[in-house]
């Protein structure tokens, strides 16, 4: 089986709901097995009745500031004021306001509505607009703020604390997914040690993924602490696993392939390679490269050579050999195990027998 990619041998997870193929595919052509789990999903905007009341609070409060902080977001909201009758009057509001832009996305979905942005974020950085206009002082300010998918109260509390008249647009609400059997396995993968990298695009999906797995929550951090990759669009979407002091991968820019490059690039420097009967050795999450050659391995084949890898060239005993194996079990399923791994590995020696002690990697010497 030929090496597809730099993903293969991986398995990574995907629990976003918007553009979840466009990333499964990206992924998948790099060679890697793909999860989708999706762990929230959008309110439709027409149906979402906290969004009409805030859009009718924005227009009575006639804003002094509109924040703009999604290009997604800020269209979204104005299709869906033309929905309900309100596409003229949100705009002449929007019109009469400063609008601020977090990025070159709400800049461009504001330009895009015949409107004029007077400053965007060179930084895409909610800090970066915050600080700017405590700086220039907003006490007596009425300002409106477009939130994407979650509340940012940290950013809000600071304006109405500093004298400002705050309202909140909440468009793209997440939910729960109706149906959570996805996430349900995925918890169990994780639990398992089976996944090996999970792709989060927006912090509600972190907190529905420790939502959904209730009593198992603890043993996913772990998992996150101890070796599985959570790889996190930006540093918003990290701040909760940041807190559970979590090990979180992030690109320098927050967009859907830079998110797929730093797991591309990431993944293959966590795999195990060795000098092993004169071949090289790479120990990938559920495969392994054998002189280049990509092998799948059963989960118990590759328990025993991770547990055999992890003291490379030293007799390891069947005892501890079984208590590797996924379900735990006798000497006779290590033989069997090691047998698998043998044909597996191409039957070059690779794994020693010692009689009545055990077995052990081949390793060459330096």
């Amino acid at each position: 089986m030929a090496d597809a990619g730099p993903l293969a041998g991986f398995t990574v997870a995907v629990t976003a709901e918007r553009r979840r193929e466009e990333l499964s595919a990206l992924l998948e052509r790099r060679g890697a097995r793909v999860v989708v789990a999706p762990a929230i999903t959008i309110v439709p905007l027409r149906d979402d009745e906290a969004l009409l009341h805030a859009t009718e609070a924005c227009v009575g409060l006639a804003p002094d500031i509109v924040i703009a902080t999604t290009g997604i977001g800020f269209r979204g909201w104005l299709e869906a004021a033309e929905g309900w009758g309100m596409g003229d009057t949100l705009r002449a509001a929007l019109g009469r306001a400063r609008l601020i832009a977090r990025g070159a996305k709400p800049c461009g979905a504001i330009r895009a509505a015949d409107l004029t942005e007077d400053w965007s974020a060179a930084t895409e950085s909610s800090e970066e607009i915050l600080e700017r206009l405590l700086a220039q002082g907003v006490a007596g300010r009425r300002i409106a703020v477009q939130l994407h998918g979650g509340p940012q109260a940290g950013f809000t509390e600071a304006l109405r604390a500093a004298g400002a008249a705050v309202v909140e647009v909440p468009v793209y609400r997440w939910t729960l997914p109706a149906d959570v059997a996805p996430v349900r396995r995925l918890v169990g993968q994780l639990t398992a040690g089976q996944v090996h990298a999970v792709t989060f695009t927006s912090a509600p999906a972190v907190q529905a993924l420790l939502d959904i797995a209730g009593e198992a929550a603890g043993e996913v951090l772990e998992r996150f602490r101890g070796g599985t990759m959570a790889a996190c669009v930006g540093p918003v979407t990290a701040a909760q696993l940041v807190e559970e002091k979590v090990p979180v991968v992030t690109p320098h820019r927050s967009r859907l392939g830079a998110l797929v490059k730093v797991v591309t690039d990431e993944l293959p420097r966590r795999a195990v390679r060795l000098a092993v009967a004169g071949q090289e050795l790479e120990i990938r999450g559920h495969a392994v490269l054998v002189g280049g050659r990509l092998q799948t391995l059963a989960p118990a084949a590759m328990a025993i050579l991770k547990t055999l890898a992890s003291r490379p060239g030293v007799v390891v005993s069947k005892d501890r050999l079984a208590e590797a194996l996924p379900r735990g079990t006798d000497g006779h399923a290590v033989d069997v195990a090691i047998a698998r791994l043998r044909t597996a590995l191409g039957g070059g020696g690779h794994i020693e027998t010692v009689i009545k002690r055990g077995y052990r990697l081949r390793v060459d010497e330096p």
